[in-house]
């Protein structure tokens, strides 16, 4: 099945249902799947009148909107593949993604008008540029092109259009084409593009629903995560979509408390940062009311969390935690007010979600059991069991785009190697143990692998090498945080800053690395910077032993 047979099947099943609703200057708007129909076929029209056919590579660059989710089912209703992008990303990922990718087209907001004008001469494939709310810029006479006057005139040529001659009803495309490349921070200093078909995607969501619950029409779930990430797109988009229910938008994580009263979700879909700080917040309420505070100990949280899930609009029944680890007390102090957090895991190459805690037993520190159609093993376990995650089923990717060593080296005779360590219980519930190579994963779910950032930093001409590794502070359980230790290159600080002191040296390097990181995402920037005056140890092959090294948390 293809992205668009789910929209097809949706609108057969549930036509004037609210599919998606949204808030537009200051007030909620709603599109039925009849209207969310209409309004895929138009967006279509416009990118097909830009040259847009079946096997281009279109990038969408802009946070969750109406206008997201309409453009990826109008790109991939063509038969074309959609390149969704972190609007986080700066110059130098934008560039590197956009070239890799082979973008033909490029959809992004007004507020990335002069990002695009500095790297648009290194995309020599990208023929079109899409402003969305770009009223306010003035654009070149040729060049970038504001998507509203399109859409202006779409509007006004649909009403000659025959209703079954649309670019969208023509075109066809197999559940083999692609419909996502999603880029994934990069083990050698580069993301590399996981290459996700329609089928890929519809087999994880007939899986998920297998063992996700019992959604129904009447359903809403809360969009609260980014859709350029797999785990949001796939559950809370194609999930929805689906099972012909609503998705409400969130305006941001600002609005979050009066969004969810607004708009009364069932469903809520999160990571465990998001999750913790709404505990947190609860737990704070909680104890400031003796009343709350007896209930609780006596074991009656569950009337405490009625009134809680009221305020929460009164529907909320599922939520499910994914992308990071999750606290296994969080989840546990949710349960006893009633709330039941199902945790599950999951990569962008599964497209992504792997493995689910089920309804009926839910068990806090693990991660469940595979989801239908879906096979894992331990490779290489030990005595206890641990060793790394296979995966294998329709959901594994084709491969990394343009990059055959890369797949070759984590897909073995159809297996998915995912590079974490785990071990399986005797009733198949997979609990995580650690990872088999560096990644760090913070407390949002954000994957960053220390050799790009490495990469980054070993730029600066004062910098000799360079170790990112993850760390917690003190008390912190899950989720880490980006550290590195660097190395002076003190031959060169001696040729072109003679006579520094301790002090001036500590600075220069840490303006070097803060210097260096502003290139990357926020996210994968380090939070400590410590200094080491002796070389790493290596391997035979000069590989860095990480295993002996580790930020040092007692003075920070």
């Amino acid at each position: 099945m293809t992205i668009k047979e789910l929209l097809a099947r949706a609108i057969l099943k549930n036509p004037t249902g609210v599919a998606v609703r949204f808030k537009q200057n200051s007030l909620w708007e709603e599109r039925t799947y009849e209207q969310l129909l209409q309004r895929v076929r138009l967006t279509a029209e416009v990118l097909h009148r830009l040259g847009i056919a079946s096997g281009d590579h279109v990038a969408l660059f802009f946070d969750n909107s109406i206008e997201w989710i309409e453009l990826y089912l109008a790109i991939t209703g063509l038969g074309a593949s959609a390149v969704p992008m972190d609007p986080k990303l700066r110059e130098q990922e934008v560039a590197h993604i956009l070239s890799n990718a082979e973008c033909t087209c490029l959809l992004t907001t007004a507020r990335n008008y002069q990002l695009i004008r500095e790297i648009e001469d290194k995309l020599p494939a990208l023929k079109s540029v899409l402003f969305i709310n770009g009223k306010h810029i003035t654009l070149p006479a040729t060049g970038p092109i504001r998507y509203e006057d399109l859409e202006i005139q779409m509007q006004q040529a649909a009403e000659m259009l025959p209703a079954d001659l649309t670019a969208y009803d023509l075109a066809t495309p197999a559940d083999s084409d692609v419909a996502s490349i999603i880029y994934t921070s990069g083990t050698t200093g580069r993301p590399k593009g996981a290459m996700l078909t329609h089928l890929n995607f519809t087999s994880d969501v007939k899986s998920s629903l297998g063992l996700f619950w019992d959604v129904s029409e009447e359903d809403n779930f809360l969009l609260v995560l980014p859709l350029h990430h797999a785990f949001a797109f796939t559950t809370c988009l194609l999930v929805p979509l689906a099972s012909a229910c609503s998705i409400s938008i969130v305006e941001s994580l600002k609005t979050l408390s009066e969004n969810i009263q607004e708009t009364r979700p069932s469903v809520l879909i999160g990571v465990p940062l998001l999750l913790e700080k709404m505990y947190a917040k609860i737990h704070q309420g909680i104890h400031a009311k003796r009343s709350a505070r007896l209930l609780l100990k006596v074991g009656l949280g569950q009337v405490v969390g009625r009134k809680i899930i009221q305020r929460m609009g009164g529907r909320l029944r599922v939520v499910v935690s994914g992308g990071a680890p999750c606290d296994p007390e969080v989840i546990r102090g949710w349960d006893r007010l009633g709330v039941v957090i199902r945790e599950g895991y999951g990569l962008t190459e599964a497209s992504p979600v792997v493995a689910l805690n089920p309804p009926e037993k839910n068990k806090p520190g693990t991660v469940g059991k595979a989801l239908p159609g879906v096979e894992l093993k331990i490779i290489n376990p030990k005595a206890e069991g641990i060793g790394e995650i296979a995966v294998q089923g329709n959901n594994v990717m084709a491969g990394y785009y343009k990059n055959q060593e890369a797949t070759e080296e984590i897909i073995h005779d159809g297996w998915l190697h995912t590079g974490d360590l785990g071990h399986l219980d005797s009733e198949g519930y997979l609990t995580i143990s650690g990872r088999l190579k560096s990644l760090i994963v913070n407390r949002e779910g954000k994957n960053i692998y220390p050799e790009e950032v490495e990469a980054q930093i070993l730029k600066s001409p004062f910098i000799a090498e360079a170790l990112i590794l993850g760390y917690r502070d003190q008390g912190e359980k899950v989720g880490e945080k980006v550290g590195v230790i660097v190395v002076p290159d003190q031959e060169i600080i001696a040729q072109q800053k003679p006579g520094l002191t301790d002090q001036a040296l500590e600075k220069l390097i840490t303006d070097e690395v803060r210097t260096q990181c502003s290139h990357l995402a926020e996210y994968k920037r380090p939070r400590c910077i410590q200094l080491r005056y002796e070389e790493f140890q290596k391997t035979s092959t000069q590989k860095i032993k990480r295993y002996l090294y580790a930020i040092n948390t007692s003075n920070l």
